[in-house]
């Protein structure tokens, strides 16, 4: 069944306000649940994020498509992944303002062309940011440019496919050290996975969960 922008913006009316006032989402974390009494204490140090998931909004009836990039290899966290447009907040900056700011430096592209609906679970990384997701509807045709320094590639991809469970495999790999178990959801020569593919995951949850 086809994800329309009707259903989308549905699934995230039915949420409770997420921390952006006004802006229905979940804040509850995904990948660190532990109990809320030492939640606190595990933020601490953490440092503020925020990424746009972009889905791109065309003529009437046509598919939705979701927003990528994938990151440049010299850089010093996730180099060379698949991952949405985003990144530190500025001092006192929300996570909309921060969001769209990033996505302008990255991938050029216009805040006035996004309409942010919804927000995904707060999500840890292992490299120490607590990142807010904001889903956003990018009204096309849009004008983008990847920033050399961070950007190596702009895609788009099918949303129905992306969001689809059967596309999502659990995989293990050993990573820095470790055997470790993640999300990996491979499309056309690309392979999503880590925190992007967690992310992808709830929000899949959310829009099957709203029928």
């Amino acid at each position: 069944m086809a994800i329309t922008p009707e259903a989308l913006k549905a699934a995230f009316a039915r949420l409770s306000p997420g921390v952006e006032p006004g802006l229905p989402g979940i804040t509850e974390v995904v990948d660190e649940p532990v109990p809320a009494e030492i939640r606190e204490r595990l933020l601490t140090g953490r440092r503020p994020a925020a990424v746009l998931i972009p889905i791109l909004k065309a003529g009437i009836n046509e598919p939705l498509r979701l927003l990528l990039t994938q990151r440049t290899a010299h850089l010093r966290d996730h180099a060379g992944q698949i991952s949405f447009p985003g990144g530190g907040l500025n001092p006192g900056e929300g996570a909309i303002d921060g969001a769209l700011r990033e996505a302008q430096e990255e991938i050029g592209l216009d805040p006035d062309k996004v309409e942010v609906f919804g927000q995904m679970p707060q999500y840890h990384t292992g490299t120490g940011f607590s990142v807010s997701p904001l889903i956003g509807f990018v009204q096309t045709p849009c004008s983008l440019s990847a920033d050399p320094g961070e950007v190596a590639e702009i895609f788009d991809v099918p949303l129905d496919f992306i969001l689809d469970p059967r596309n999502m495999r659990l995989e293990t790999r050993y990573y820095r050290g470790a055997w470790r178990s993640f999300l990996a959801v491979p499309w056309s020569g690309y392979y999503i996975w880590g925190a992007t593919a967690g992310m992808l995951a709830q929000l899949s949850r959310i829009v099957r969960a709203a029928g």
